[in-house]
């Protein structure tokens, strides 16, 4: 490739720059004033491509392509950001307060919402919009065609930046946005109202996500699986250039497209004898400049390190201590042996029953780290994925037995934490749960794209159990038997002298490491034993199934096993194993009966976040106290 080329190329990732800017502005404007990690954000850009998509269909007929689509997508903009203005007011307002991970869950449900609500809309199909007028050719540069939309595009990205900038810094408005940025409560004592300004930067962001939406429906069509793709990839930006950085969103938007244009061009190079695919690089790029950035500086290229907030928050409440745990384990256990003696009524109940132990061992790896330890993780399913294909490699391309499985791969799971654990302990809070996300994208980008070890996005078929496992009843009660183990024995570990000082280094770690307590080797042994956990869950999960997928270790996985633990209760023991059951039995019965499964599943998410944050746990110990209160009260004649 020639200078031209190569220039060709980077006006390419330019383009492709200008659309994630608007994105990952509005993510950016968003946490640096509201603290919110809002993963709900690419929803909005949904939207905007989708509203974009019927009003230049409306509005063309009676005045032409043209002002279709000179109407139609400041429009969807505006939509856009009246929507989510509407979702700061009625949600996000009652949960400013509270812990981060009970935020994402809400905010995980809008997207599960909204999907289904644009699935009720526009239905399943893609829907590919008109070539704009004027701009549906190309021009010649060097003698190579460049689509003359990219020009526009390439134009738009500094003039958003260049009125965002103006709004941030000539404007009163700005002032005190910048003014919250920094320290929200005192510009709440100085009489600003709060909820106005929260508004009005919720209502500007999503008006963003929904421009970048809009601009985008020339280029690519519209389509369901937009929300989350968009959404990991503003996360990437916002973190990389810095999380209320308005210009390093811009900076760090147009890097991370530069490099994904430079590894297309760079195509297929030989190395020292080796062919190395760069093109295939492209999904894993992004993830490694994140991972080192938050390695080296947490707080992003153009970002400030974050101030100290001193606002009331939603106190983190001990774990509970649960006397009777291992009884009720033990019941539920007995409970679901007996799920064998009706395979012959309920053929699929053994099936379900082995998802549900599955993902009940999943959410209580998840759980030691996250409640006892205050670990956040959005990138848990690492450790689930690599477990299930070193299993799978093992027997397929090694020849061991899968009862050696059982044990090498947790095992290998254990060692990949262990050198994870190096960079992933030198962070906390938010950005501890971003580079764990990073590093679960960059492995599921492995999984996805070598095609000779793990067979790429066709995966691996053909991993079933030993012959004396092969019979599902059989199966079903080994998987019984060792999660119920399992589960015990992490029940025992949050009771012990591990989980005491997890816990102390969770609510003060100044005072941990004062007492004497090793906190980094604590948390070092608690990120590793979740981990040999869940790869345990996954190596289950893969001899259940016969096959595997990268979809094991996608951030949808990670997040699944989120929601399993807060919609138990994160303050419990028992919670992971309540959550893991209600969801994936919701999930799996939703889904058989409505194509709208996820909308109800998401209301429900939130009912429960805006009612009872305490988890289904705390549903159940308030319905025990309201019985008892009135028993009380029939007792004394009242």
């Amino acid at each position: 490739m020639d200078a031209w080329g190569w220039i060709v190329q980077g006006l390419n990732g330019w383009a492709g720059a200008s659309s994630l800017f608007l994105v990952a502005a509005g993510l950016s404007l968003i946490f640096g004033v509201t603290r919110i990690v809002n993963f709900a954000h690419g929803s909005f850009f949904l939207l905007g491509i989708y509203l974009a998509y019927s009003l230049v269909e409306l509005i063309s007929r009676p005045l032409g392509l043209a002002w279709g689509y000179a109407l139609a997508v400041p429009l969807a903009a505006l939509i856009t950001g009246a929507l989510g203005a509407l979702v700061e007011v009625l949600l996000l307002r009652r949960i400013y307060r509270a812990p981060e991970l009970f935020q994402l869950l809400a905010t995980f449900a809008l997207v599960l919402v909204i999907q289904d609500g644009v699935l009720w809309a526009w239905g399943p199909e893609d829907l590919l919009g008109p070539r704009v007028p004027g701009l549906a050719g190309a021009v010649e540069i060097a003698g190579r065609r460049f689509p003359s939309y990219d020009l526009w595009l390439i134009a738009v990205g500094p003039l958003v930046l260049a009125g965002v900038w103006w709004l941030l810094h000539r404007t009163r408005w700005g002032l005190l946005v910048r003014a919250a940025t920094q320290d929200r409560e005192t510009v709440s004592a100085l009489g600003v109202p709060q909820g106005r300004l929260f508004t009005g930067v919720f209502a500007l962001g999503c008006a963003l996500a929904g421009l970048g939406g809009a601009l985008q429906l020339p280029r690519e069509p519209a389509s369901l699986g937009l929300d989350l793709q968009t959404m990991g990839d503003a996360f990437v930006v916002v973190v990389v250039g810095g999380m209320g950085s308005i210009p390093g969103a811009y900076v760090a938007a147009l890097l991370i497209a530069e490099i994904k244009a430079l590894c297309i061009a760079l195509g297929t190079v030989e190395l020292g004898g080796v062919h190395v695919s760069f093109s295939k690089l492209t999904l894993v790029a992004e993830f490694v400049v994140m991972a080192v950035v938050l390695v080296f500086r947490p707080w992003g290229l153009l970002g400030q390190p974050p101030a100290v907030q001193r606002g009331q928050t939603w106190a983190e409440a001990p774990l509970r201590q649960a006397q009777v745990a291992s009884r009720r384990v033990l019941w539920a256990a007995l409970l679901m042996a007996t799920l064998p003696l009706m395979s012959s009524v309920l053929p699929y109940a053994m099936v379900l029953g082995i998802d549900v132990l599955v993902a009940v061992l999943f959410a209580c790896s998840l759980h030691l780290i996250l409640g006892p330890a205050g670990l956040h993780s959005f990138g848990h399913a690492a450790y689930f994925g690599v477990g299930a294909y070193v299993a799978a490699l093992g027997v397929l391309r090694g020849g061991w037995p899968m009862e050696a499985m059982l044990l090498l791969a947790p095992l290998v799971t254990a060692g990949v934490a262990m050198g994870l654990a190096w960079f992933l302990l030198r962070l906390s809070g938010v950005y501890l749960a971003m580079l764990t996300l990073a590093f679960g994208q960059i492995l599921w980008a492995i999984g996805f794209q070598w095609d000779a070890v793990t067979g790429g996005s066709n995966g691996l078929t053909g991993v079933w159990p030993s012959a004396w496992l092969s019979a599902r009843p059989v199966y079903f009660s080994l998987t019984l038997l060792l999660v119920t183990g399992g589960v015990l024995a992490m029940q025992r570990l949050l009771h012990a002298p591990l989980g005491y000082g997890l816990r102390a280094s969770r609510d003060s770690g100044l005072r941990a490491r004062a007492l004497g307590l090793p906190v980094e080797r604590l948390q070092w042994t608690a990120l590793v034993v979740a981990a040999a956990w869940a790869g345990l869950a996954g190596t289950l999960y893969v001899f259940s199934k016969g096959s595997i997928s990268p979809d094991v270790l996608g951030v949808g996985r990670s997040v699944d096993a989120l929601v399993m633990v807060l919609l138990g209760g994160v303050q419990s023991t028992l919670g992971p194993l309540l959550g893991a059951a209600v969801f994936t039995t919701l999930q799996d019965t939703l889904a058989r009966s409505t194509a709208f499964w996820r909308a109800l599943l998401g209301g429900l998410m939130l009912v429960l976040v805006l009612a009872v944050p305490q988890g289904l746990v705390g549903v159940a110990h308030r319905w025990r106290q309201f019985i008892s209160s009135r028993g009380d009260a029939q007792g004394r004649g009242v």
